[in-house]
């Protein structure tokens, strides 16, 4: 290899990563992954533009989350981490229970699949405010995914002291977002039950 060419496959390498301008010794606990990969929204939304079909862009929110509250307009799909209980209340939180979806690992491979991506491929993962993009980069990464993201401010941001979704998150960056969920986004064949016991 000459220097020109390697000179060449660095830039090349340098213009597909996203410039990071998070500090990850000041990301909050609860949104750190073993992966270290962290995009606030505009930066996940400018790397979605950019790799375009290169890097799945998916969100691990619940649906109902995704069709009330709004979906970026860039999501490739909907793989929930979570779904919430109709029937158990998790009296710490004082809400329904959100029950984790056993079959996460699996939807994402089955999407990665589809889009004709591998592990070792960029995964952009957004949920409500970083918590659970977090966790889900975490499974992850043990199932052998290799560059996932994680949009740390989500898709709605973090709390205000007034007790709003404003300080941060995809809404509120002005980024393209709409409430129209498609069925192609929103489902995949489950190989376990939506909810444990029930199909």
């Amino acid at each position: 290899m000459t220097i020109r060419s390697l000179a060449a496959a660095l830039l090349a390498l340098a213009a597909a990563a996203p410039a990071m301008a998070i500090d990850a010794a000041k990301v909050p606990e609860e949104k750190r992954t073993k992966l270290g990969l962290y995009v606030d929204s505009k930066e996940a939304y400018a790397l979605k533009k950019d790799l375009g079909a290169k890097a799945l862009f998916v969100d691990v929110r619940t649906r109902a989350e995704a069709q009330y509250v709004g979906l970026p307009g860039v999501t490739d799909a909907i793989v929930p981490l979570v779904e919430v209980s109709s029937s158990e209340w998790d009296e710490a939180k004082g809400r329904l229970k959100l029950v984790p979806q056993k079959d996460f690992v699996a939807g994402m491979e089955k999407r990665l699949e589809a889009a004709g991506l591998s592990k070792s491929d960029p995964v952009i993962l957004i949920c409500r405010s970083g918590d659970r993009s977090a966790k889900a980069t975490d499974d992850l990464t043990a199932a052998g995914f290799t560059r996932v993201y994680t949009v740390i401010d989500g898709f709605e941001g973090d709390m205000s002291k007034a007790g709003r979704r404003e300080v941060n998150g995809w809404k509120n960056a002005d980024l393209p977002w709409s409430y129209k969920l498609t069925k192609e986004k929103a489902f995949y064949e489950r190989k376990a039950p939506l909810v444990p016991g029930r199909s």
